[in-house]
């Protein structure tokens, strides 16, 4: 399994960082976790071509992290010409968000008669669900969106990747990185107890809970990104725009 970060930033680009999105390769499965509005730029630095994806996990319905699906369709629709199926899987009623920001932005865009086929899969607390040879379970967590927000836990093969989403600290983290092979995580500052978000040293109390093989920490704002030389832990390093994380 290859991670290749496309965004790692936070909603306001901290560090000069696109918006949260992570590429997945494993065998000749391709699929994205979340999908900020600045994906087709990161996407388009890394030479990746957005048709050879064929599955898009949401975790939470903030414009950060699913906002890109609508210029992801209309790219797909009059640039790239997509023709394969594409599966967006995400929290209940992520298919009228979209809309109505398709609306809003590219008004009649969701309308068009599309050369492939677009499907939507509403992910269930606790359920697991699989989608095109990716095992996914969703595990609820705290960060108001409108909608459920949810830690992911992903198998694919003997692989377990595992992704925070945005929230401030809950249990249901645990059991979403237990021994995962790589834990990926919101580490909004480098201390406190930021609102909806998680710091450091919070996240470096529970790590022999939860004892992920490899940690990357994501997210972060300015005030964690000028601290980041202070964490000093065996296998957790912190995100970069390009990063290449090989499992």
């Amino acid at each position: 399994m290859r991670v290749l970060i496309v965004g790692c930033g936070d909603a306001f680009g901290s560090g000069g960082r696109l918006q949260s999105s992570y590429h997945v390769e494993a065998g000749a499965t391709r699929f994205l976790i979340d999908c900020g509005a600045t994906v087709l730029i990161g996407l388009s630095r890394l030479n990746i071509d957005p048709n050879d994806i064929e599955t898009i996990f949401i975790s939470h319905l903030h414009g950060d992290h699913y906002a890109g699906l609508v210029w992801w369709l209309v790219h797909a629709q009059h640039v790239a010409k997509r023709t394969t199926p594409l599966t967006v899987v995400g929290p209940a009623g992520i298919e009228a968000r979209v809309a109505a920001a398709a609306e809003a932005l590219f008004p009649g865009s969701m309308a068009l008669e599309r050369r492939f086929q677009l499907r939507f899969v509403d992910l269930t607390n606790g359920r697991p669900t699989e989608v095109a040879g990716v095992r996914v379970v969703p595990f609820e967590v705290n960060h108001p969106s409108g909608a459920m927000s949810y830690a992911l836990r992903f198998m694919v093969g003997d692989k377990v990747l595992a992704f925070s989403g945005d929230t401030e600290w809950v249990d249901n983290l645990i059991a979403a990185g237990d021994n995962a092979d790589l834990y990926i995580t919101e580490c909004y500052q480098f201390d406190g107890a930021p609102r909806y978000h998680m710091s450091w040293t919070r996240i470096a109390q529970e790590l022999k809970r939860m004892a992920p093989k490899r940690v990357v920490l994501t997210h972060m704002a300015e005030t964690m990104l000028a601290r980041g030389a202070e964490v000093d832990y065996p296998g957790v390093v912190l995100a970069e725009d390009g990063m290449v994380v090989d499992l």
